[in-house]
């Protein structure tokens, strides 16, 4: 009986000794600020073949030239947000540059828009997206009257904007 004592008198002393959570725990807290703000960024892609404009119909205007095999991406998290077009400097009298880009999900592409130095929206209604490897392609024409027989450059500038 004494060693039956003797154990439960250990197992109380065991049980006083041991509570549940540590005597001495501690806590620390900090406040953590965050903030994310609006996102707004395009990027291309590649560099388009040279766009050579060299046969025609008899009793036709030249053939028109396309070139692909670039692309653009684009994320956003804002809405209502268009892409515009620009180029860098007015082209030759009878010479006409177009655009036309892949649109990212739920935007709408206005399909081949005509560069001039003035912003010309290409892509509308976009809405907090992502989206990479979206097509751009270019078109070039020109009337009978135009022989160019030295290559030209244009810059073409894809900027981000609100819509309207």
């Amino acid at each position: 009986m004494v060693m039956r004592m003797q154990g439960l008198v250990i197992v109380a002393v065991i049980l006083a000794v041991s509570p549940g959570e540590p005597l001495f725990a501690q806590t620390a807290t900090q406040v953590v600020q965050f903030q994310v703000n609006a996102i707004n960024q395009i990027g291309v892609s590649g560099s388009p073949a040279p766009l050579v404009i060299n046969s025609a119909t008899a009793g036709s205007a030249p053939a028109s030239v396309t070139a692909g095999g670039t692309s653009y991406a684009i994320t956003t998290n804002e809405t209502n947000k268009k892409i515009t077009a620009a180029i860098d400097q007015s082209l030759p009298a009878g010479v006409l540059l177009e655009v036309s880009l892949a649109a990212p999900t739920g935007a709408a592409s206005l399909g081949q828009v005509t560069l001039t130095t003035a912003p010309t929206d290409v892509v509308t209604g976009i809405s907090a997206t992502s989206g990479s490897s979206l097509a751009i392609t270019y078109r070039l024409s020109a009337t009978a009257t135009v022989q160019m027989p030295t290559p030209a450059t244009r810059t073409v500038t894809f900027t981000v904007v609100s819509g309207s």
